[in-house]
């Protein structure tokens, strides 16, 4: 999820998760029967409050886990237009912040091509 400041400043929400005590952006899983867009948009939704419209669709980001599975996760690229963040059993806490300092603060190494992805896309738009 981006936004931008009054100011034009770029900015991206992460968030904090306490059960792995890790910054990230909003995923989740796919219910079943359920696409990645509509998963996508209701994991979003269930962990930041907020309701977003959807942008252009990100390259996934393949990694493997703690307990040694191979992950794909699907992203896109969103803006909140309804909402406040509040605080849930998976996220705890979450952050606008400028991408320099999301780049800093993400927990994963795998996270950080997107980020570089996502200001790419929209600082060409």
């Amino acid at each position: 999820m981006w936004r931008t400041t009054t100011h034009g400043r770029l900015k991206v929400l992460l968030v904090h998760r306490p059960r792995y005590d890790d910054w990230s952006f909003p995923k989740g899983k796919l219910f079943p029967g359920e696409d990645a867009l509509t998963a996508a948009l209701r994991e979003v939704r269930e962990e930041t409050g907020l309701t977003c419209e959807v942008g252009l669709q990100l390259p996934d980001v393949v990694y493997v886990d703690r307990k040694q599975r191979q992950k794909r996760v699907r992203y896109w690229t969103m803006q909140p237009v309804n909402g406040h963040f509040h605080a849930n059993d998976e996220v705890d806490t979450a952050s606008w912040l400028r991408v320099e300092d999301a780049a800093e603060r993400l927990s994963y190494v795998h996270d950080r091509p997107l980020l570089d992805r996502i200001f790419k896309l929209l600082v060409a738009a």
